[in-house]
């Protein structure tokens, strides 16, 4: 068994099975960070920088003459894709705003996002899941004890921004993933949530009914048929311009009146619950540390901040952990004993089911090689 340790640098731990040190201690992560996305983010913060966003956001004005929007925001009312929107109008962009409601969303979260649109004058699409479906595949990830239950909810939102565009006749998704706040995310905490084989063969195992209505995107259909027969592709924006989550948080609250949620992605009751309870509980997996450590490796927090934010336990308090897990059993339509016995499931590996794992490889492979993420506007 391998010896606890924890980066010198970054708060990264070996509760990522991935990880390496250096003989200064210092991890694998960072050594990926200076090599792979510090010259994106100083690329960001320069002239060149600036030149490329321009003729980034110049592209996607021109794509769409005479229509009402030239693309689709995903927003969730968290930092990140709320900034996304802010900036998207700083830049004389014209998206639709488009929030998917998986049934789980705090209040906050909600009046962040209809402030946001109204204020901005963004015209706002909620898309709502169908709820018997998306509680019963949630329900089944949770059954399947793995360790990314979060995955219906994710392939529900990149699903339902894809099909928006295609109906819209718009060729860019704007989404707010950065390297700014989230550079670090190990593999061996999760599984890729846009793997549709995968989602079907728990649902299989452990769900109760097809998915009719459910929002899915198979592989082909995102990395051929969408990019390549249709035009659509996703930007990450914010990878082209200088991000700050604190000063992101300032501007938006003294502009819009958001609300912090008190941590990244939780913004979902279940996000809150998965990322504060089920994984520190279950695999010994707190999030945080990737969450902090790429503030740190951004230069936006010093790894003395974070190691004192870690002393904290991640949940916000007690009696919220027993208020959202009783609500949650509720919501997922069983007794608090049920859920508790489900939540008790020995850990299972996502490797246990049917995926489509190899096929990602290879892609990531030839994405590498060829250097289409680069040209897609994806780093």
């Amino acid at each position: 068994m391998t010896a606890y340790q924890m980066c010198t640098r970054c708060v990264m731990d070996t509760t990522a099975e991935e990880i390496t040190f250096d003989t200064s201690g210092v991890c694998s992560f960072c050594h990926s960070f200076y090599e792979n996305v510090k010259p994106v983010l100083d690329r960001a913060r320069s002239e060149e920088g600036g030149k490329l966003l321009n003729q980034i956001v110049t592209t996607i004005k021109n794509s769409a003459p005479g229509k009402p929007y030239d693309s689709i925001l995903g927003i969730s009312g968290g930092t990140d894709s709320s900034y996304l929107a802010y900036l998207a109008s700083e830049l004389g962009l014209r998206p639709l705003l488009v929030n998917v409601d998986t049934g789980w969303d705090t209040p906050e979260s909600k009046s962040n996002v209809k402030n946001l649109a109204d204020k901005l004058g963004f015209n706002l699409e909620i898309i709502t899941v169908d709820w018997e479906e998306m509680r019963d595949l949630q329900l089944a990830f949770y059954r399947a004890s793995v360790k990314n239950c979060e995955i219906p909810q994710d392939h529900a939102f990149l699903a339902a921004l894809y099909r928006k565009a295609a109906q819209e006749d718009v060729r860019y998704i704007l989404t707010g993933g950065n390297f700014a706040t989230e550079s670090i995310l190990p593999r061996s905490w999760g599984y890729n949530a846009g793997d549709l084989r995968h989602l079907l063969a728990v649902n299989s195992r452990f769900g109760t009914r097809p998915l009719r209505k459910f929002p899915t995107l198979s592989f082909w259909r995102r990395y051929l048929y969408y990019p390549f027969v249709r035009g659509i592709l996703e930007v990450r924006l914010l990878n082209f311009a200088p991000y700050n989550k604190n000063e992101a948080k300032r501007i938006l609250s003294e502009k819009f009146g958001w609300q912090d949620y008190g941590a990244k992605h939780y913004e979902s009751v279940l996000t809150r619950f998965f990322q504060g309870y089920y994984l520190p509980t279950k695999f010994g997996i707190d999030k945080r540390r990737a969450h902090l450590s790429s503030l740190i490796l951004s230069g936006q927090m010093t790894r003395e901040q974070a190691l004192e934010e870690l002393k904290k336990p991640p949940y916000p308090n007690e009696e919220l952990l027993q208020k959202d897990k009783a609500y949650i059993a509720e919501r997922l339509g069983l007794s608090l004993s049920e859920w508790e016995e489900i939540l008790a499931l020995p850990p299972r590996q996502h490797e246990e089911f049917p995926s489509s794992k190899l096929l990602f490889a290879l892609k990531d492979e030839l994405a590498k090689a060829t250097g289409i993420r680069r040209r897609r506007y994806r780093v």
